[in-house]
C-alpha cells in the first residue's frame, strides 16, 4: 500500500474517530498488506462505534483466519485432522431442462468414503452387510442369488449424519451422487410431480453407477391414506413404480433415503425391492463426538483445547448441535477481542460456556420414537430403537 495514502487516511482518521467507512477502507488495505494486527485493533474500533457491523466482523474474522492458528497446539495433530474434514464434493455438472416445471438436477462426485465418518461402528457394519458387501463382490452375489432389488432406509434424529452417510456411501462406491428433495419433486399442476419424479431416476440411470438419494423421505412418500394432498399421493405412486423399475431398468442405480419420522413412511415404499433395508443414525458416539469437534475446531484459532473432555460433556448431542457448541464458541472469543481491542484465541473457557448454554436437540425426537416404539408395529421393526431408548432410559 503507497505509504502517503495510508498517512492520508489515519490523519482522516484522526480527524473524525467515529468515520466507519474510512476505517474500514484502510482495514481493507491493511488486510491485503498483511498486517493483521492492525487490521484487527481498526475493526475493534469500528465494533465499538457499531456494535454488529457485518464488514467489521469479517475484516476480524479474515484477520484472525487459519493464518492465526498456534504452531504448537498440543492438543491434537493439525495435519491429522486436516485428513479428517468434512464432506468435499465436485459438482461435475447441473441439468437444466428448456420446460420450468422440470427439476433441476445436480449430479455431484463425492470424495467422501466411511472412513471419513468418525465413530459408528455399527452403523458402518449394518451398511456393509446391508449394501456394500453384495455390491463389492459380483461373484459371491451370484453364487448365493443375492438381489441387489431395493434400496435403503436411514433413520434417526435431525442433525446425526444421515446425508453425509450417503454421500459417503457414493464415494465408497465411486458412483454419482443425486440429492433429492420435496421441492424438487411437488408441483401444484396435475401430472407434474408424476414427471418430476421420473426425470430424476432417468438421469440416475444416465448417470450409472449412481446413488440416488431421497433426503426427508417422509415428506414425498407420506402415507397416502393421510394424505389430502392429490400430489403428494400421485407423486409416491410414481416412486412405487420407479422403484420397481416398471418403466425402466435400475441396474446401477442404488436407492438411498432418510427420514426423522420413519413411522409416517408410507408402507408400500418399505415392502421387499422398495425400500427393504433400514439402519438407524443415532446421535454420535464418544469416538464420533470426538472427530466431530477436531473437524469443526480445526482452521480456527485455539489454545489448550482436551478433545477428550468436550466429546464426554456433549453425550446425547447431535452433529449439528456440536457444530452449533463450536459456532458459540468461537462468537463468545470474537466478541471479546472485539470489545477489548485484543485478539485472544478460543479456549476450553468458551467451549464449557457454550456447553452449557446448549441443550441436545435430539429429546423431542427421542419422545416421538417411544410413542412409536410402545403403540405402533411390534413386528420388530423398530428393535435397534427399542434397545437404544433402553439404554438412554427413555424406556
Amino acid at each position: 500500500m503507497d505509504i502517503s495514502l495510508e498517512q492520508a487516511l489515519r490523519v482522516a482518521i484522526d480527524r473524525s474517530p467515529d468515520e466507519v467507512p474510512l476505517q474500514l477502507h484502510l482495514a481493507r488495505l491493511l488486510l491485503a498488506d498483511g498486517r493483521t494486527d492492525e487490521v484487527i485493533s481498526l475493526a475493534a474500533g469500528v465494533l465499538r462505534v457499531e456494535p454488529g457491523n457485518e464488514d467489521a466482523l469479517l475484516l476480524m474474522r479474515s484477520a484472525i483466519g487459519p493464518a492465526a492458528r498456534p504452531q504448537s497446539e498440543a492438543a491434537f495433530d493439525w495435519n491429522a485432522a486436516e485428513d479428517e474434514v468434512s464432506e468435499i464434493v465436485e459438482p461435475t455438472f447441473v441439468s437444466r431442462s428448456a420446460d420450468t416445471t422440470q427439476p433441476t438436477i445436480e449430479i455431484e462426485r463425492s470424495h467422501v468414503t466411511l472412513d471419513d465418518v468418525g465413530g459408528m461402528e455399527s452403523v458402518k457394519e449394518r451398511l456393509n452387510a446391508a449394501f456394500l458387501a453384495p455390491l463389492r463382490n459380483p461373484e459371491l452375489r451370484r453364487v448365493y442369488g443375492k438381489s441387489l432389488r431395493g434400496g435403503l432406509l436411514m433413520y434417526g434424529p435431525p442433525g446425526c449424519g444421515k446425508t453425509y452417510i450417503a454421500r459417503a456411501i457414493a464415494g465408497e462406491l465411486g458412483a454419482a451422487f443425486i440429492s433429492v428433495s420435496l421441492t424438487d419433486i411437488l408441483n401444484p399442476w396435475l401430472g407434474v410431480s408424476e414427471g418430476n419424479v421420473h426425470q430424476v431416476f432417468a438421469h440416475a440411470r444416465e448417470n450409472a453407477p449412481c446413488v440416488l438419494f431421497f433426503d426427508e423421505i417422509d415428506a414425498l412418500g407420506q402415507k397416502r391414506d393421510l394424505s389430502l394432498n392429490s400430489s403428494l399421493r400421485g407423486s409416491v405412486n410414481q416412486l412405487l413404480a420407479e422403484l420397481d423399475g416398471v418403466d425402466g431398468n435400475n441396474e446401477g442405480v442404488f436407492i438411498l433415503a432418510a427420514t426423522n419420522q420413519p413411522w409416517d413412511v408410507d408402507p408400500a415404499l418399505r415392502r421387499p425391492g422398495r425400500l427393504d433395508r433400514t439402519v438407524i443414525v443415532l446421535p454420535p458416539d464418544l469416538a464420533a463426538r470426538e472427530a466431530i469437534f477436531r473437524s469443526e475446531l480445526t482452521g480456527r484459532p485455539i489454545e489448550g483445547i482436551d478433545l477428550a473432555f468436550l466429546a464426554d460433556q456433549s453425550d446425547g448431542m447431535s452433529g449439528a448441535d456440536i457444530r452449533y457448541v463450536c459456532e458459540v464458541a468461537a462468537e463468545r472469543a470474537l466478541l471479546d477481542s472485539a470489545t477489548t481491542g485484543l485478539v485472544r484465541l478460543i479456549s476450553m473457557d468458551d467451549l464449557r460456556n457454550a456447553l452449557s448454554q446448549i441443550a441436545p436437540s435430539t429429546g423431542a425426537w427421542l419422545d416421538s420414537a417411544r410413542n412409536a416404539v410402545l403403540f405402533g408395529t411390534s413386528d420388530g421393526t423398530y428393535a435397534e430403537l427399542k434397545s437404544y431408548l433402553k439404554k438412554v432410559k427413555k424406556l
